[in-house]
């Protein structure tokens, strides 16, 4: 890998920063996979198109879940391991795979292939920086291992040995990484009141979408080690709990007396929590969602676009960006400048880069919603209003590689395909670091002229 060793200084080396060494990383996994998926071994009969096998690698890789074929019929055993290994290697990375590797076997890293692993997973740098990136490596099996376990309980009762075996190990591997991809043409539907499944899937989704140094901080707190945790940890931990507690209420208050309705209790409140959960970038669902009502659209359309945590296997514009976008108007209101939380004052720097990833964002998600809309222009505008909403649906979960769909991404035609599978690789390494790979790094010093005031508001 370019990254573990050192390059001379030149032109050549100047095309591989750490952005884009980030980026070629995934889009080399990505194309990798595709070819994979594409050769018949994958698929039970013949083999699938290249951008259908281009789209399965992309949202494996991206832990995105949107499918264009069906995982359980049209892919092989093979083919499906692959989309497991492309969903692991995706949900950490591959660099820090070879990171870790590499550190492994007595070989010393480079600062880049340093500082990709410190800004994917810490919010500060850390002296003990090898230490966590092992334990993400650590921990990411033994969770796994542990949900696997859980399931293998379960799905033992329905299926063989070695079925029981591999249904468990796949479902954990996708739920961990918040992928969504399952073995089960109807995904979870047929579990959905399954209190075992329920409960694994989610534990997994949450210890993978709340990010390794909060997992990190929280061990160390545990153990005493240390005396508080950080500002990002317990942001990260109050906005999930409150997304993940607002959003059940909301969706069983919606859909009580909807799709909900003639459920058992327990399985209404299961169903509740686990359309909270999943649209935190894990794409599951144990209910229909092309079934669902407007406002639970709207619902899980907030929820896909906040996503889950920073340095963690979700997407999405993340919650402390949420947290601390609600915090600057709260402060602005209160007549402050500063965001400040926790009795800590944010730099402004981050406020800043908060504000510039949601907008960004929200722009990537405009124009490739707009490009689903213009390239499937020529039916009845009255027979195809539904799908204003569908293609909105689909295009915010693949910005926030959540997976859920209402039921419209195996309809689209290739260029809609094409634009989807940009939008989720855009969503998985962030519309801003997408945008700074491309661009050359110039070293030119930011001229600052006289100041002059605009109107806003």
């Amino acid at each position: 890998m370019p990254f573990l060793r050192h390059h001379k200084r030149g032109n050549f080396a100047g095309l591989f920063s750490p952005t884009r060494l980030f980026v070629l990383s995934f889009a080399g996994v990505i194309l990798a996979g595709g070819i994979l998926l594409r050769l018949p071994f994958s698929a039970p009969t013949g083999h699938l198109r290249f951008v259908d096998a281009l789209f399965t690698a992309t949202s494996a890789v991206c832990v995105t879940g949107l499918v264009v074929v069906d995982t359980a019929k049209d892919l092989s055993t093979l083919g499906q391991v692959i989309t497991m290994l492309l969903i692991q290697t995706g949900g950490l990375g591959i660099i820090t795979f070879s990171t870790v590797f590499f550190v492994l076997m007595g070989r010393s890293i480079s600062f880049k292939g340093r500082e990709i692993v410190q800004s994917t997973y810490l919010h500060t740098p850390r002296g003990d920086f090898m230490a966590v990136a092992k334990a993400v490596l650590l921990f990411t099996l033994i969770t796994e291992a542990g949900g696997a376990l859980f399931l293998f309980f379960r799905f033992s009762r329905d299926f063989s040995l070695g079925t029981a075996i591999y249904h468990s190990v796949y479902h954990a591997v996708s739920a961990f990484n918040n992928a969504g991809f399952a073995l089960y043409t109807d995904n979870l539907v047929s579990f959905q009141g399954d209190l075992v499944v329920n409960l694994a899937i989610m534990g997994l989704i949450v210890h993978g979408g709340i990010g390794f140094i909060v997992q990190y901080e929280i061990l160390d707190y545990l153990r005493d080690r240390s005396k508080r945790l950080s500002a990002h940890t317990r942001i990260v931990l109050i906005s999930t709990t409150i997304l993940i507690s607002s959003g059940a209420i909301l969706f069983y208050l919606f859909e009580r007396n909807h799709i909900l309705q003639g459920m058992p209790f327990l399985t209404q409140v299961l169903a509740s929590m686990f359309q909270s959960v999943t649209p935190r970038t894990a794409g599951f669902n144990t209910v229909d969602i092309g079934s669902v009502t407007n406002e639970t659209i709207l619902l899980l359309l907030l929820l896909m676009f906040i996503g889950a945590s920073p340095g963690s296997t979700g997407g999405g514009v993340k919650t402390t960006s949420a947290a601390l976008l609600v915090m600057l108007m709260w402060n602005r209101l209160k007549g402050s400048v500063e965001v400040n939380i926790f009795n800590r004052t944010i730099p402004r720097e981050i406020v800043s880069r908060t504000i510039s990833i949601i907008f960004a964002s929200g722009l990537s998600v405009a124009i490739i919603w707009s490009v689903l809309l213009v390239s499937g222009a020529g039916m009845n505008p009255l027979e195809s209003r539904h799908l204003f909403v569908e293609y909105l649906f689909d295009t915010v979960s693949a910005f926030g590689t959540v997976g859920l769909s209402m039921g419209v991404t195996p309809k689209l035609n290739d260029l809609q395909k094409y634009a989807l599978i940009l939008m989720m690789f855009a969503g998985r390494v962030g519309p801003l670091t997408l945008a700074f790979s491309l661009s050359r790094e110039t070293g030119k010093k930011s001229l600052i002229y006289a100041e002059e005031s605009v109107m806003v508001g």
